[in-house]
């Protein structure tokens, strides 16, 4: 078992941050019910008879555990003691994201439910506090085999396969305390403005009270820029407009990443603050025009990697903070400037490096889990779970400038035919849904495959043609209007049709080769290696052929950028830029060389 007293122990929230918080990481109870009866068995009231190191999935080498076989449902038992100047104060106990099901209790009483493996949520312990007693709280998270699931990567086999990787189960990101009033504030909204200069923001509030109002200070190196304030006693979200002065202001973007410091406060009827929030925000715009996606009026071509963020020893839990950090800085060295964060919604540290670095991301759903294996005309059927949990990433990651897009959906597959199916409900919904909570990002309905959506805002295909001159001529299309579109091998349809939106290819490449899998495997033994296509010869081959693909892409000037595919070696997905572990495995500065040429769409400014 390690020996780490609380791994993992920076703020999760960096967005949103109180001063007194307590981190619950480290050594938990554990006890795996693969019946999933430990209710019945008396799990809730009992020792549990194993340990784990939360935050990493009992899956992972890092927890301790390291049981990869399929875990119905396990059991977490901790207590906690909360500092006695807590006392007056509700207290919150936050999880980052546990998998996927999930119960809470406190002392036997059942505060918390959520469904979703992704998204945090919160258990509300109420007033608790320096009450002199320790609180046992006991979490259980189930795991099915079966059924619709937003499982992302995670393997539906005993094995990893193909493109799926280790199961994670239960908790895999950090769990966490916090005091509040029972006037307090929630999580803000804030919207910039490039256009007019300034930032708008909504702060909901857990109430409302006589005479109480919020307050909040904008600020950068130079110190204060402004501040506004509003009654709180009247809107449940009351709005604030914070303009910057054109002598203070700096736009954020990939070579300046500014972000100004946001302070928000509560302030009662007599002047006293109940609730004091550290905040930043970057003053950005995302816009589209004729085939470009713009960053502040400019079209910047998205020259992205596909980003899996999974780790030899934490599977989708991050092993520090410092690693987190170095995917990005790694992806920025092979020329690439933002990632599809892809079939995971990442922990919002990750997005807080990419805010303050500029690296601009798509955020995504990890929605693979929704087939059903039936027939091609209804063969996926997410259901209305997939929107609820999609929106709590979409609430979570509203305020972060390096979010340029959002992808509800991935690779969704089925006939498109006459009659209306669920897949179509829910993309449709997914879609919708995230074009009212956020009108300043574009929305792509589905990542590839099938576009239910015939206003979407952007279109794309994925393509693995490995051949540069067959890539171009399949690409040659979008020039008349007429682009690639995946398709059924027949050549039935998966989409409405394309109707002239901004267009790029958001998974290509996956260049297959590892050069130690290469010596020693023999013939096209896939399961132990692989990647898409042939696999390439030697490294030479693998940056020509890695040039002439990029380079079809970037001189096209109807193509506002691409996902190159990926940016690390995965279990046995060797296709990576880098390896599993992060080490050097190709020419990094021949890579960037190739990356970092001229894109047409740029030198025609989107025309």
């Amino acid at each position: 078992m390690p020996t780490h007293s609380v791994p993992r122990p920076e703020y999760p929230r960096p967005q949103f941050v109180r001063r007194d918080w307590l981190n619950v990481n480290g050594l938990w109870q554990f006890e795996t019910d693969r019946g999933d009866s430990g209710l019945e068995r008396g799990l809730l009231t009992r020792d549990l008879d194993g340990q784990i190191l939360v935050p990493f999935p009992p899956e992972s080498e890092l927890s301790g555990v390291g049981d990869t076989d399929f875990l119905e449902a396990v059991w977490y038992r901790r207590v906690l003691t909360l500092p006695a100047d807590w006392a007056g104060r509700r207290v919150l106990l936050h999880f980052g994201a546990v998998d996927h099901d999930t119960t809470v209790w406190a002392d036997g009483t059942e505060v918390a439910r959520h469904r979703g493996g992704f998204t945090p949520f919160t258990a509300d312990l109420g007033d608790i506090a320096g009450s002199g007693r320790d609180v046992v709280v006991t979490v259980r998270a189930r795991d099915t085999r079966s059924g619709p699931q937003a499982r992302g990567k995670q393997a539906i086999k005993y094995a990893n396969h193909d493109c799926n990787y280790t199961r994670v189960t239960g908790i895999w990101q950090t769990v966490w305390l916090e005091p509040v009033h029972e006037a307090h504030l929630r999580r803000p909204r804030i919207t910039p403005d490039l256009a007019g200069s300034a930032f708008h923001l909504e702060l909901p509030l857990s109430g409302n009270r006589p005479g109480q109002v919020v307050r909040a200070v904008l600020s950068d190196d130079e110190g204060e820029v402004c501040r506004a304030e509003a009654r709180a006693d009247l809107d449940l979200a009351p709005r604030l407009h914070l303009p910057v002065p054109a002598d203070r202001r700096r736009e954020w973007g990939p070579d300046d990443p500014h972000l100004y410091d946001l302070r928000l406060e509560l302030v009662d009827e007599r002047g006293e603050v109940l609730d004091t929030v550290e905040s930043y925000a970057g003053l950005r715009a995302v816009g589209l025009r004729g085939k470009a996606v713009t960053l502040n009026g400019r079209p910047v071509f998205q020259r992205l990697v596909l980003d899996q963020g999974w780790y030899p020893d934490g599977l989708m839990t991050a092993p520090t903070d410092e690693a987190l950090v170095r995917d990005i800085e790694l992806a920025m060295e092979a020329g690439f400037n933002g990632a599809r964060l892809h079939q995971k919604v990442f922990e919002e540290r990750f997005l807080y490096h990419a805010d303050r670095l500029g690296y601009l991301v798509w955020g995504e759903f990890g929605d693979w889990g929704c087939e059903t294996g039936g027939s091609s005309g209804d063969n996926q059927q997410p259901d209305a779970s997939y929107v609820g949990q999609w929106l709590e990433a979409v609430e979570r990651d509203y305020s972060h400038p390096s979010i340029v897009g959002w992808c509800p959906l991935n690779e969704t597959y089925q006939k498109l035919h006459d009659r209306i199916t669920v897949l179509d409900d829910v993309t449709r919904a997914m879609f919708l849904a995230t074009k009212a909570f956020d009108a300043t990002r574009p929305v792509i309905d589905a990542s590839g495959y099938a576009h239910r959506v015939a206003e979407t805002d952007v279109y794309d295909s994925h393509s693995y043609e490995q051949d540069p001159e067959a890539f171009r001529r399949q690409m040659a299309g979008l020039a008349e209007g007429e682009p690639f579109v995946n398709s059924y091998e027949n050549g039935a349809a998966y989409s409405q049709p394309y109707r002239g939106q901004p267009y790029f290819v958001s998974e290509f490449g996956g260049i297959w080769w590892d050069p130690e899998a290469a010596a020693a495997q023999s013939g096209e033994d896939r399961t132990l290696s692989w990647g898409y296509g042939e696999r390439v010869r030697n490294e030479d081959e693998f940056h020509e052929r890695f040039t002439g693909l990029t380079g079809v892409l970037l001189q096209d000037p109807a193509m506002f950028g691409y996902c190159y595919t990926q940016l690390t070696d995965v279990f046995q997905e060797q296709n990576g830029v880098y390896r599993f572990d992060r080490g050097t495995k190709l020419d990094v500065e021949r890579i960037r060389a190739a990356q970092t040429r001229p894109a047409a769409i740029e030198e025609r400014d989107g025309r």
